[in-house]
């Protein structure tokens, strides 16, 4: 039977290649070049990390241009990216500049600003069970580094917000309950949901999971939000790490639909 979620009234860690290669933009014919192609036949025709390369025009003197927002997409996530409102935090998160994070902080919030306010004009979503989280999040299994994610909802478990709270290593993440329940209350939150991926394939929660879980569900019951589930995902399973956290939870590894 699916378990639905239901709210009530330190530093952690989280436990749990070789890049390929891209070619460079002076390496390509003139028109396949990320901004002679947009002007020669339109937005519509380029990836999202070739209009990431328009953005940024140049890359760096140690990373072409194309190849860091290939690097960009595949570390933190579109949506992420496209989400994040904080430059510093973007910066930080996957070593670009900070002018560069700016960049798409400002196009991504010009965006929001024509067509999507006001809010009530977009559909919400609302999330009540594990496998929907997943749904949710499903570019997180696919993601090389470690990432820790807020979804922060109202009391009818829509989300209203949602957040990268960490991006880790290849081997863990740290985190503070202040990062996760600071956006809950920024946003009145009733409830949030985490959710981390395991690069490494393996969706049984680590021991530093189960305690990261525990020490957040108890910080939450102090605050009022309720922590409704955290959720590790890999590229072809998941598991939920539902609090208090039992043996029958660490058996509960299902496959990624």
């Amino acid at each position: 039977m699916t378990r639905t979620y239901a709210t009530s009234p330190s530093d952690l860690m989280l436990n749990h290649a070789p890049q390929p290669y891209r070619i460079a933009v002076r390496d390509l014919p003139a028109e396949e070049r990320p901004r002679e192609k947009l002007i020669g036949r339109g937005p519509e025709t380029l990836s999202m990390a070739e209009l990431l390369a328009v953005i940024f025009g140049v890359g760096t003197r140690t990373e072409e241009v194309l190849a860091m927002s290939h690097r960009l997409l595949r570390e933190y996530g579109e949506r992420a990216v496209a989400e994040q409102r904080d430059a510093r935090v973007l910066a930080a998160a996957v070593g670009v500049p900070l002018g560069k994070a700016a960049q798409l902080v400002a196009c991504f919030e010009i965006g929001r600003r024509l067509f999507q306010e006001p809010v009530r004009g977009r559909q919400q979503v609302f999330l009540r069970t594990v496998e929907q989280v997943v749904q949710y999040v499903t570019e997180m299994r696919d993601l090389p580094k470690e990432q820790l994610r807020g979804l922060y909802l109202n009391a009818h478990y829509g989300i209203i917000h949602e957040e990268v709270i960490s991006v880790g290593t290849l081997t863990g993440s740290l985190i503070h309950p202040r990062e996760v329940f600071q956006p809950a209350l920024a946003y009145g939150a009733s409830g949030v949901i985490l959710v981390h991926n395991h690069p490494s394939g393996v969706a049984v929660p680590s021991d530093a999971d189960v305690s990261v879980t525990e020490q957040l569900v108890a910080a939450g019951k102090i605050l009022g939000v309720s922590l409704l589930d955290h959720v590790v995902v890999t590229k072809t399973s998941f598991t939920s790490i539902p609090a208090p956290y039992d043996e029958q939870s660490k058996q509960g590894v299902h496959p990624a639909g």
